[in-house]
Protein backbone atom coordinates (compact mmCIF):
# COMPACT_ATOMS: atom_id res chain seq x y z
CA UNK A 1 0.00 0.00 0.00
CA UNK A 2 1.13 3.49 -0.66
CA UNK A 3 1.23 6.16 1.98
CA UNK A 4 -0.82 9.30 1.77
CA UNK A 5 -4.02 10.83 2.99
CA UNK A 6 -6.27 8.38 1.17
CA UNK A 7 -6.14 4.76 2.30
CA UNK A 8 -5.45 2.23 -0.40
CA UNK A 9 -6.96 -1.18 -0.84
CA UNK A 10 -5.30 -4.12 -2.56
CA UNK A 11 -7.39 -5.91 -5.17
CA UNK A 12 -7.14 -8.80 -7.59
CA UNK A 13 -8.48 -8.38 -11.11
CA UNK A 14 -9.63 -11.67 -12.60
CA UNK A 15 -9.85 -11.59 -16.38
CA UNK A 16 -12.11 -14.12 -18.07
CA UNK A 17 -11.11 -16.13 -21.12
CA UNK A 18 -7.75 -14.62 -22.06
CA UNK A 19 -4.67 -16.45 -23.36
CA UNK A 20 -6.75 -19.56 -24.06
CA UNK A 21 -6.27 -21.02 -27.52
CA UNK A 22 -5.49 -18.42 -30.15
CA UNK A 23 -7.98 -15.82 -29.01
CA UNK A 24 -7.71 -12.78 -26.79
CA UNK A 25 -3.98 -12.73 -26.16
CA UNK A 26 -3.10 -10.39 -23.31
CA UNK A 27 0.61 -10.50 -22.47
CA UNK A 28 1.05 -10.02 -18.73
CA UNK A 29 3.76 -7.38 -19.16
CA UNK A 30 1.35 -5.28 -21.25
CA UNK A 31 -1.41 -5.82 -18.70
CA UNK A 32 0.87 -4.58 -15.91
CA UNK A 33 1.75 -1.48 -17.95
CA UNK A 34 -1.92 -0.88 -18.71
CA UNK A 35 -2.90 -1.09 -15.04
CA UNK A 36 -0.04 1.20 -14.03
CA UNK A 37 -1.28 3.64 -16.67
CA UNK A 38 -4.64 3.70 -14.90
CA UNK A 39 -2.81 5.00 -11.82
CA UNK A 40 -2.79 1.75 -9.84
CA UNK A 41 0.12 1.00 -7.51
CA UNK A 42 2.03 -2.21 -6.69
CA UNK A 43 0.84 -3.92 -9.88
CA UNK A 44 1.76 -7.59 -10.23
CA UNK A 45 0.45 -10.45 -12.34
CA UNK A 46 0.21 -14.13 -11.55
CA UNK A 47 0.39 -16.83 -14.22
CA UNK A 48 -0.65 -16.16 -17.81
CA UNK A 49 -4.38 -16.68 -17.27
CA UNK A 50 -5.37 -13.17 -16.29
CA UNK A 51 -4.72 -12.60 -12.62
CA UNK A 52 -3.48 -9.14 -11.67
CA UNK A 53 -3.00 -7.60 -8.25
CA UNK A 54 -2.94 -3.85 -7.66
CA UNK A 55 -3.55 -1.20 -5.02
CA UNK A 56 -5.62 1.95 -5.30
CA UNK A 57 -7.40 4.42 -3.07
CA UNK A 58 -10.29 5.11 -5.41
CA UNK A 59 -13.32 3.27 -6.68
CA UNK A 60 -14.95 0.02 -5.65
CA UNK A 61 -14.90 -3.50 -7.07
CA UNK A 62 -17.53 -2.84 -9.71
CA UNK A 63 -16.22 0.53 -10.94
CA UNK A 64 -12.64 -0.77 -11.03
CA UNK A 65 -13.71 -3.83 -13.05
CA UNK A 66 -15.43 -1.53 -15.54
CA UNK A 67 -12.42 0.76 -15.77
CA UNK A 68 -10.07 -2.17 -16.42
CA UNK A 69 -12.40 -3.76 -18.99
CA UNK A 70 -12.67 -0.44 -20.88
CA UNK A 71 -8.89 0.03 -20.85
CA UNK A 72 -8.34 -3.50 -22.17
CA UNK A 73 -10.82 -2.95 -24.99
CA UNK A 74 -9.18 0.35 -25.96
CA UNK A 75 -5.66 -1.11 -25.85
CA UNK A 76 -6.17 -4.63 -27.26
CA UNK A 77 -9.28 -4.09 -29.41
CA UNK A 78 -11.46 -6.79 -27.87
CA UNK A 79 -13.70 -7.10 -24.85
CA UNK A 80 -12.74 -9.05 -21.77
CA UNK A 81 -14.97 -9.66 -18.77
CA UNK A 82 -13.29 -8.57 -15.53
CA UNK A 83 -14.13 -9.29 -11.91
CA UNK A 84 -12.35 -7.34 -9.16
CA UNK A 85 -12.23 -8.55 -5.56
CA UNK A 86 -10.47 -7.05 -2.56
CA UNK A 87 -8.30 -8.99 -0.14
CA UNK A 88 -11.06 -9.39 2.45
CA UNK A 89 -13.43 -10.96 -0.09
CA UNK A 90 -10.74 -13.25 -1.49
CA UNK A 91 -9.80 -14.37 2.03
CA UNK A 92 -13.46 -14.98 2.94
CA UNK A 93 -13.90 -17.17 -0.13
CA UNK A 94 -10.82 -19.17 0.83
CA UNK A 95 -11.76 -19.42 4.49
CA UNK A 96 -15.39 -20.38 3.85
CA UNK A 97 -14.66 -23.25 1.48
CA UNK A 98 -17.24 -25.98 2.15
CA UNK A 99 -14.86 -28.71 1.00
CA UNK A 100 -11.78 -30.04 2.85
CA UNK A 101 -9.31 -27.99 0.79
CA UNK A 102 -6.27 -29.01 2.83
CA UNK A 103 -6.92 -32.66 1.94
CA UNK A 104 -7.35 -32.09 -1.80
CA UNK A 105 -5.03 -31.38 -4.71
CA UNK A 106 -5.33 -27.91 -6.23
CA UNK A 107 -6.63 -29.33 -9.51
CA UNK A 108 -9.53 -31.03 -7.70
CA UNK A 109 -11.05 -27.88 -6.21
CA UNK A 110 -12.10 -24.78 -8.11
CA UNK A 111 -13.84 -21.51 -7.37
CA UNK A 112 -15.95 -19.70 -9.91
CA UNK A 113 -16.00 -16.02 -8.96
CA UNK A 114 -19.31 -14.42 -9.93
CA UNK A 115 -20.05 -10.76 -10.53
CA UNK A 116 -23.29 -10.95 -8.56
CA UNK A 117 -24.75 -13.28 -5.92
CA UNK A 118 -26.12 -16.55 -7.24
CA UNK A 119 -28.75 -18.71 -5.61
CA UNK A 120 -29.71 -22.36 -5.79
CA UNK A 121 -32.67 -21.73 -8.12
CA UNK A 122 -30.25 -20.99 -10.97
CA UNK A 123 -29.03 -24.60 -10.79
CA UNK A 124 -32.31 -26.38 -9.93
CA UNK A 125 -32.30 -28.34 -13.20
CA UNK A 126 -28.95 -30.01 -12.55
CA UNK A 127 -29.24 -33.59 -11.29
CA UNK A 128 -26.56 -33.38 -8.63
CA UNK A 129 -26.74 -37.08 -7.70
CA UNK A 130 -25.99 -38.06 -11.31
CA UNK A 131 -22.63 -36.26 -11.10
CA UNK A 132 -21.35 -37.66 -7.81
CA UNK A 133 -18.63 -37.75 -6.56
CA UNK A 134 -18.39 -34.33 -8.22
CA UNK A 135 -20.17 -31.63 -6.24
CA UNK A 136 -20.70 -27.89 -6.16
CA UNK A 137 -21.74 -25.53 -3.42
CA UNK A 138 -22.51 -21.83 -3.43
CA UNK A 139 -20.77 -19.13 -1.46
CA UNK A 140 -20.79 -15.33 -1.45
CA UNK A 141 -20.58 -14.44 -5.15
CA UNK A 142 -18.74 -17.71 -5.62
CA UNK A 143 -19.36 -21.29 -6.67
CA UNK A 144 -17.09 -24.00 -5.25
CA UNK A 145 -16.60 -27.07 -7.44
CA UNK A 146 -15.10 -30.35 -6.30
CA UNK A 147 -13.97 -32.29 -9.38
CA UNK A 148 -11.78 -35.22 -8.26
CA UNK A 149 -10.52 -35.94 -11.80
CA UNK A 150 -9.83 -32.29 -12.60
CA UNK A 151 -11.79 -29.60 -14.41
CA UNK A 152 -11.00 -30.85 -17.92
CA UNK A 153 -12.74 -34.18 -17.27
CA UNK A 154 -15.59 -32.83 -15.18
CA UNK A 155 -19.09 -33.47 -16.55
CA UNK A 156 -20.51 -31.27 -13.79
CA UNK A 157 -18.25 -28.37 -14.81
CA UNK A 158 -19.51 -28.85 -18.37
CA UNK A 159 -23.10 -28.49 -17.11
CA UNK A 160 -22.27 -25.46 -14.97
CA UNK A 161 -20.61 -23.72 -17.94
CA UNK A 162 -23.80 -23.75 -20.02
CA UNK A 163 -24.97 -20.24 -20.93
CA UNK A 164 -28.32 -20.55 -19.15
CA UNK A 165 -26.56 -20.87 -15.79
CA UNK A 166 -24.32 -17.86 -16.39
CA UNK A 167 -27.05 -15.64 -17.85
CA UNK A 168 -26.79 -12.10 -16.57
CA UNK A 169 -23.50 -12.48 -14.75
CA UNK A 170 -19.78 -12.56 -15.31
CA UNK A 171 -18.14 -15.72 -14.04
CA UNK A 172 -14.52 -16.86 -14.15
CA UNK A 173 -12.97 -19.95 -12.58
CA UNK A 174 -9.66 -20.49 -10.80
CA UNK A 175 -8.16 -23.65 -9.32
CA UNK A 176 -7.56 -23.82 -5.59
CA UNK A 177 -3.83 -23.11 -5.86
CA UNK A 178 -4.64 -19.81 -7.56
CA UNK A 179 -7.39 -19.03 -5.03
CA UNK A 180 -4.86 -19.37 -2.21
CA UNK A 181 -2.14 -17.46 -4.08
CA UNK A 182 -4.44 -14.50 -4.75
CA UNK A 183 -5.15 -14.23 -1.03
CA UNK A 184 -1.40 -14.17 -0.37
CA UNK A 185 -0.69 -11.63 -3.12
CA UNK A 186 -3.40 -9.20 -2.03
CA UNK A 187 -2.51 -9.37 1.66
CA UNK A 188 0.52 -9.75 3.80
CA UNK A 189 -0.25 -13.37 4.52
CA UNK A 190 2.22 -16.15 4.24
CA UNK A 191 1.32 -19.67 3.12
CA UNK A 192 -0.46 -21.66 5.77
CA UNK A 193 -2.22 -18.73 7.40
Amino acid sequence: MTTGEQATTTYAALLRGINVGGNKKVPMAELRTLLEGLGYDAVRTYLQSGNAVFATGRGDEESLAGEIAEAIERHFGFTVDVIVRDHAQLRAIRDNCPFPAAELEGKQLHVTYCSTPVDESRFAHIDRAAHLPEEFRLGDRALYLYAPDGLGRSKLAEQLAKPRFAKGLIATTRNWNTVVKLVELTGDETPGK
